[in-house]
């Protein structure tokens, strides 16, 4: 069992830095987060996130533009999510998911109830319980939950299966 992906936490809406970061802070902040619950792709990878990457992210229209090559709490949040998600799904596929769950709540909203399931079917996934999603489901939500239970279950194979 892995007691760094039981006990993590995704920083909450109101837990993200309130002031904003240039990219280096950000993909500082971004590493130190998410190293521990997201796996690289291989042996040869070396970096949950990359200026490269958030660029490209920027270009391809799933992240706005920095203001003023800084970074606010909406970009962060943001990433996160391509950070965790991305490797399931591909970017495409992201900027869908986000802009359903932003027509359907907003950012801060939808950003907290993604931490939320992330870290319960995380919890579910590797304690090897049900995960019970304790809202009315409706189209949407039944998305996110199942968005979510892909991204924990192939972590859980990554972890206890393929990258021992």
């Amino acid at each position: 069992m892995d007691n760094e992906i039981l006990n993590f936490h995704i920083p909450r809406w109101n837990e993200l830095p309130n002031i904003d970061l240039y990219l280096d802070q950000v993909v500082t902040y971004l590493e130190d987060l998410l190293k521990k619950f997201v796996p690289l792709k291989d042996k040869n990878e070396d970096k949950v996130i990359t200026k490269t990457m958030i660029n490209n992210y920027v270009k391809h229209g799933v992240l706005k533009p920095p203001l003023n090559k800084k970074y606010n709490r909406e970009h962060i949040a943001r990433l996160i999510v391509i950070c965790i998600i991305k490797k399931v799904y591909s970017i495409n596929d992201i900027h869908s998911l986000i802009k359903l769950a932003l027509e359907t709540s907003g950012i801060e909203i939808s950003y907290n109830k993604f931490c939320i399931l992330i870290e319960k079917s995380t919890d579910a996934v590797f304690t090897k319980k049900e995960f019970i999603y304790d809202e009315e489901l409706t189209e949407e939500r039944y998305i996110l939950k199942n968005v979510v239970q892909s991204v924990t279950n192939k972590l859980y194979i990554e972890k206890t299966f393929l990258n021992k």
